[in-house]
C-alpha cells in the first residue's frame, strides 16, 4: 500500500488567504455574513455571495431537469402493441437507450475531464438537440427499427450532467449546489413520466410522445443554459479551500486513479450496484408500480420521488455545512452506509407485508439516492478537497457512472424479459439484497482504505501537488 498522505487539520484542509477566503463569521458579523464562509462569495460581498447560490442552483436544477424531458418520457409508454414482441419491446428500447448513455459515460472519461470552462454551455445545447432529433426520427421510423435511434438519444445525454457539474465544482458552497442539482433528476424522473403520461392521454401516439415531450421543455432549457453561462469562476477563497479544478490530461486521470487505486475501485463497485438497481427502479416505474399491487397514476411518479428528493437533498446538501473536508469526506461515507440500512429495511418491510406499496417506494428510493447523490455532491468533492491532487469531479462522477451503466446494460440483456409480473418483482427484490450486501460491502472497504491512506494530521504539511 502506499504511504499515507497527512491531511491537515484546518477548517477544509485550506491555508489562509487573503481577500474573500476568510471566515466571515469571525469577524463578528450576522445574519447573511455570518455564512459567507460556506458560500460562493464571488465579489466579497455576503448578499452577492446568496445571489449567486440561488442564481446557481436554479440555473443547474433547470437545466437538468430540462434534459430528463428528452431521456425518460418514453418510459411511461408501454409500447405493447407496436411489434409481436408485446411488452418484451419495451425492455429491448430502455436497453438500447441505456447502451448509448453507458457508451456516452466511457466517452465522457475524457471529454467531460478535458472540455475547457468556456466551451461547456454551447457543448450542453448541442448534445441536447442531438438527443432530441434521435427522438424525432424514433418516431419516424417504422417499429421495430425505430429501436437504434434510442441508442443515438443516449449517446449524447450522457454527457449533459457532468458539463453541468462542472459550473458547480470546486466551491465551499458544491454539496448545496449539487444537491440542488441531483434534486433534479430524482423529481425529474417521475414530473417527465408524468408529463409522457398525460401526453398519451391527450392522444399523442407512443412513438411521436418522447419527442413532443422534449420539444415543450427546450424554451425553459435555453433558459437555464444562458444562466449557467454567466456563473462566475470559483472564487480565490473557494480555490484555497477545495483545491483548483482544473482540465486533466490522460496522463494526469492514469496517475489519479492509481494513486487511490484500491480505494476508488472500491467506491466504483458500491456505485455499481446502486446504479443498477436505482435504474431498473426509474426505468420500469409503471411495471413495479403494478407488481407491487398499485396503479401508477400520472401523478404517482412525481408524489412518490417529491417525498424521496425532499429527504436526499436536505441530508446530502447540509454536508456543506461541514468545514472539514476529510470529516465531510467520512461523513459522506456514512450517508452512503445510511442507505444500506434503508434499503434492508424496505426489502424486509415489505417481506414482511408491513409497507405499502408507496412507502416501499419511497423508502427504498431513499436507499438508493441517498449513497447516489452522496457520490455526486461529496465523496469526490470532498476526496479531491482533502487531499490536494490535481483532478476534477467530471473524471471521477465519469468513471464511476461508466462502469454503472455497463453494470446495468448487462443486467438487462441477462434478464432479457420479463415474461410474468411476479417474476419480475422477484427479481427486483433479489438485485435490492445484492445491492444492499455489495454496495454496503464496497463503502466499508472504502472507509477503510482512505482512514488509512489519509489520516488526520495536527501540523500544517504540504497542501499541494
Amino acid at each position: 500500500m502506499s504511504q499515507p498522505i497527512p491531511v491537515v487539520n484546518d477548517p477544509e484542509g485550506a491555508p489562509e488567504v487573503s481577500g474573500d477566503s476568510g471566515d466571515s463569521s469571525a469577524s463578528g458579523d450576522s445574519g447573511v455574513s455570518a455564512v459567507s464562509g460556506v458560500l460562493v462569495d464571488p465579489g466579497g460581498s455576503p448578499w452577492r455571495a446568496v445571489f449567486w447560490l440561488v442564481w446557481s442552483v436554479t440555473a443547474a436544477f433547470g437545466t437538468y431537469f430540462c434534459m430528463y424531458a428528452y431521456r425518460k418520457p418514453f418510459t411511461a409508454a408501454s409500447f405493447a402493441s407496436l411489434t409481436e414482441w408485446g411488452p418484451a419491446f419495451k425492455t429491448v428500447l430502455v436497453t438500447a437507450q441505456v447502451f448509448g448513455y453507458m457508451v456516452s459515460k466511457f466517452i465522457g472519461i475524457r471529454f467531460v475531464s478535458e472540455l475547457p470552462p468556456q466551451r461547456r454551455a454551447v457543448a450542453i445545447l448541442v448534445l441536447v438537440l442531438a438527443g432530441e432529433l434521435a427522438l424525432v426520427l424514433f418516431g419516424a421510423t417504422p417499429a421495430p427499427w425505430n429501436v437504434v435511434w434510442l441508442f443515438f438519444n443516449g449517446l449524447p445525454l450522457g454527457m449533459v450532467f457532468g458539463l453541468v457539474l462542472g459550473f458547480l465544482e470546486g466551491r465551499r458552497a458544491t454539496e448545496a449546489l449539487t444537491a440542488g442539482l441531483c434534486a433534479s433528476f430524482i423529481l425529474a424522473d417521475g414530473v417527465t413520466k408524468t408529463v409522457g403520461a398525460q401526453l398519451l392521454q391527450f392522444g399523442v401516439s407512443e412513438v411521436w410522445m418522447p419527442s413532443v415531450a422534449g420539444a415543450l421543455f427546450l424554451p425553459p432549457l435555453l433558459l437555464g443554459v444562458a444562466m449557467l453561462s454567466v456563473i462566475p469562476p470559483p472564487s480565490v477563497g473557494d480555490i484555497a479551500a477545495r483545491a483548483p479544478r482544473p482540465p486533466m490530461t490522460k496522463l494526469e486521470r492514469k496517475a489519479l486513479f492509481w494513486r487511490y487505486a484500491f480505494g476508488l475501485s472500491s467506491l466504483v463497485v458500491a456505485y455499481l450496484l446502486i446504479t443498477i438497481v436505482r435504474s431498473i427502479r426509474a426505468d420500469f416505474a409503471p411495471e413495479l408500480w403494478g407488481v407491487l399491487g398499485e396503479e401508477a397514476a400520472p401523478s404517482t411518479f412525481t408524489r412518490s420521488e417529491m417525498a424521496v428528493a425532499f429527504g436526499v437533498l436536505a441530508i446530502n446538501g447540509s454536508l456543506v455545512l461541514v468545514r472539514d473536508s476529510r470529516a465531510a469526506f467520512f461523513l459522506s461515507l456514512g450517508v452512503c452506509l445510511l442507505g444500506g440500512i434503508l434499503m434492508l429495511a424496505a426489502v424486509a418491510g415489505w417481506l414482511a407485508g408491513g409497507l405499502s406499496a408507496m412507502a416501499f417506494m419511497v423508502l427504498a428510493g431513499l436507499g438508493l439516492y441517498l449513497p447516489y447523490v452522496a457520490m455526486h455532491t461529496t465523496v469526490f468533492e470532498r476526496l479531491l478537497a482533502m487531499t490536494r491532487d490535481k483532478g476534477n469531479i467530471g473524471f471521477l462522477m465519469y468513471l464511476a457512472d461508466s462502469i454503472g451503466y455497463l453494470g446495468y446494460v448487462a443486467v438487462m440483456l441477462g434478464r432479457n424479459l420479463f415474461p410474468k409480473q411476479t417474476r419480475f418483482l422477484d427479481f427486483f427484490l433479489g438485485v435490492c439484497l445484492c445491492e444492499i450486501v455489495i454496495a454496503t460491502g464496497g463503502f466499508a472497504a472504502a472507509w477503510w482504505y482512505f482512514a488509512r491512506r489519509c489520516p488526520p494530521s495536527d501540523h500544517v504539511g504540504e497542501t499541494t501537488r
